[in-house]
């Protein structure tokens, strides 16, 4: 046996040892049961067990281990996906996310933190099949690249995105362990890993911060469904299998965190949903809301509130309620809060007019003023109870109330896009739209305060509004948020133009914002292509570089009629190992699933994902949801068309964009009609 074998033979038996500890550290799990104290306390432990036995569960395609770091004290770590120790408690892996693992991150020649040598594992199928040693202490040793780096990064994926621990780079950890008080926010452009930055963040963040992170939760904010599924078995692979990810639209339509599900029933014009999203619609609203405040001189008898003690009346005058109205509506609480505590203000008020006429009312006493029929009555006056749907319906169909509370932020014709033609007789029977229910969102916050996560990881930022950020915002207002996106990638009619409006409108203007540029998935031939068209699309950013060896392919194909072709081209790339994903315009989807069909090409319509569906190999995807997504080889079907579908050409060349970028290995662009310039 060479050195070479033995030394692979040696480290297979290591990994054979540590998956049978990981084995032993799970039946122990399951072996503890709750010992029947208290009820609810047994609950909690039983839960927290299963958790715990979720999160050992082994996986055989996988190994627990993919580096080891060899230190200047002797020690000697194997750096894997879990901490996994003997029966004595003695590490045999050590978590990829604990301090000492840094080392096999970030240790250079020029900076070793103690560590002598580094050594990256090769994997197929769950066992070890080669191994590759950097040795740095010897400074003047010539630097060469990692093949068993590039391979793990260019492997063949099929189905769900996985977890890139053994392929993180510098630039990529440092980003990942930034403190939890930080909010990052990193420019990536495509293929740089900027979305497995943040999951991997929320992995590190639990392990580091694990009491706090799960007591408050930790959210996952998606562009849709496609994407959501796409990279849902990366932190469920790392151990941390209750992360709450959901897309924008599920965030502020389901029911929770206070708030009534909302039904989107409606569709509007998307000049009017651009205004509703509109950072002024956040003034508007709270002036509505506030706005039932009455005046004590016009709701209440007499302009006081007189309150009936045995046989005395006792008043407050107007002045002084209205004074208690200020003090109330301006200390920065939420409407309901302030309607709560209107009770006790009145009270206290009449509990001083008992003082000065020589009476020593205790608690008890105030209390009962403050349920009484009069200060009740009052307060239903003073500040009516309020529904954000009922409050969201007058706005969009009484001109009157819409101009009082957009004085000075709306102009005429902006309120006549807001306003409903046809205004639905109640709120219950409104048909609200997608930007109706940020608005709804927006109300129901200055109704009653959002529960805030600890962390939340927000994808794609660059295509919220400014009102659907201040909705994720409030979903962290007492934590820190992991915002990634690329500007030259924003496809919405409001997507953002700068970072720091993206961070403003989140409430954390202080975000450090960091930029990932060098691109790791996308080959040179793919990255280099779709670059051309930044000039035109985001002229500030720089040109992202690819850092791999493989430039990757690239056919441009002029065609006859590019939907009859994407059958054959779809079959052709089928026959090599990996994904392949087939991104047309809207209006081309049918035509393509049919030609695919009648070809005998079976393939996933990622437009209809279902959970539990069974993922095939050929993915046909609509150019509107392919962003966040990467295939092995991608087949891009008439670009002009993809353009054509949005509503102006600078959007329409940006959702091309995106599509060009997706590919890991191979691209073929069919087209018949003239591409745009930068591409011919």
């Amino acid at each position: 046996m060479s050195d070479h074998d033995g030394v692979l033979a040696a480290e297979q038996s290591h990994l054979d040892h540590a998956r049978a500890e990981l084995a032993r550290m799970r039946e122990h799990t399951l072996s503890l049961v709750p010992d029947g104290g208290d009820a609810i306390a047994d609950e909690a432990l039983a839960w927290a067990l299963h958790r715990r036995a979720l999160s050992l569960v082994d996986d055989p395609s996988t190994t627990l281990f993919f580096g080891r770091t060899d230190h200047d004290d002797g020690q000697r770590l194997h750096i894997g996906r879990r901490h996994v120790t003997d029966s004595h408690g003695d590490p045999v892996v050590i978590d990829w996310r604990a301090d000492v693992s840094r080392g096999f991150y970030r240790a250079t020649r020029d900076d070793r933190a103690g560590v002598r040598l580094r050594r990256r594992f090769g994997v197929e199928e769950g066992r070890l099949t080669a191994y590759e040693d950097e040795h740095l202490v010897d400074r003047h040793e010539q630097d060469h690249s990692s093949a068993i780096l590039a391979r793990e990064i260019e492997r063949p994926r099929s189905g769900p995105m996985r977890d890139i621990v053994a392929t993180i780079q510098p630039e990529q950890d440092a980003l990942v362990r930034a403190d939890a008080q930080t909010t990052v926010c990193v420019q990536g452009a495509p293929g740089t890993g900027k979305t497995a930055v943040g999951l991997h963040r929320a992995a590190w963040l639990l392990y580091a911060h694990r009491e706090r992170l799960t007591r408050q939760g930790v959210l996952v904010i998606g562009p849709n469904r496609a994407f959501l599924s796409h990279i849902s078995a990366v932190l469920p692979a790392l151990g941390e299998v209750e992360v709450e990810q959901r897309t924008v639209t599920e965030l502020l339509t389901v029911a929770g965190d206070g708030r009534k599900e909302v039904r989107l029933r409606g569709e509007e014009p998307p000049s009017v949903a651009t205004l509703k999203g509109d950072g002024r619609m956040a003034e508007v609203v709270r002036r509505a809301v506030w706005s039932a405040v009455g005046d004590p001189a016009q709701v209440l008898e007499s302009g006081a509130v007189v309150v009936t003690r045995g046989s005395r009346r006792w008043r407050v005058p107007g002045y002084l309620v209205k004074d208690l109205l200020h003090e109330l509506t301006h200390r920065g609480i939420r409407y309901e809060a302030a309607r709560a505590l209107l009770p006790q203000r009145l009270s206290h008020a009449v509990l001083q007019l008992f003082e000065a006429a020589g009476d020593s009312p205790d608690d008890v006493v105030q209390d009962a003023v403050a349920r009484s029929a009069e200060v009740r009555k009052a307060v239903k006056l003073l500040m009516p109870a309020q529904d954000a749907a009922k409050v969201l319906w007058r706005l969009l169909s009484d001109r009157e109330f819409l101009v009082a509370n957009s004085q000075d932020l709306l102009t005429g014709a902006e309120r006549d896009l807001l306003l409903w033609p046809r205004p639905p007789r109640t709120a219950g029977t409104a048909k609200w739209t997608a930007a109706d229910s940020v608005l709804l969102d927006e109300i129901g916050d200055q109704l009653q305060r959002t529960r805030s996560r600890a962390h939340v990881v927000l994808d794609e930022a660059q295509d919220l509004s400014a009102m659907q950020l201040r909705a994720v915002g409030r979903r962290c207002s007492t934590g820190a948020a992991t915002v990634l996106g690329d500007i030259a990638q924003g496809t919405t009619p409001w997507s953002a133009s700068s970072w720091d409006d993206v961070l403003g409108h989140l409430g954390k203007p202080d975000g450090s914002l960091e930029v990932l540029d060098r691109g790791f998935r996308v080959p040179s031939a793919v990255i280099d292509y779709a670059a051309r068209l930044l000039p035109r699309i985001a002229p500030d950013l720089s040109v992202p570089t690819s850092v791999r060896d493989d430039p990757g392919r690239l056919d441009v194909l002029e065609v006859p009629d590019p939907v009859a072709w994407s059958a054959t081209v779809a079959a052709q790339l089928l026959a090599e190992e990996g994904s392949v994903g087939v991104v047309v315009a809207a209006n081309s989807l049918e035509a393509v699933a049919s030609t695919l069909t009648a070809a005998g090409v079976e393939f996933s319509r990622l437009d209809e994902v279902v959970e539990g569906d069974v993922q095939q190999r050929v993915s046909l995807v609509p150019a509107s949801l392919v962003k966040g997504l990467e295939f092995d080889r991608v087949l891009v079907v008439e670009p002009a068309d993809i353009v054509d579908g949005e509503p102006d050409e600078r959007t329409g060349l940006r959702r091309l964009y995106v599509s060009l970028t997706r590919a890991v290995t191979a691209m073929v662009v069919l087209h018949s009609r003239e591409l745009p310039p930068e591409l011919a």
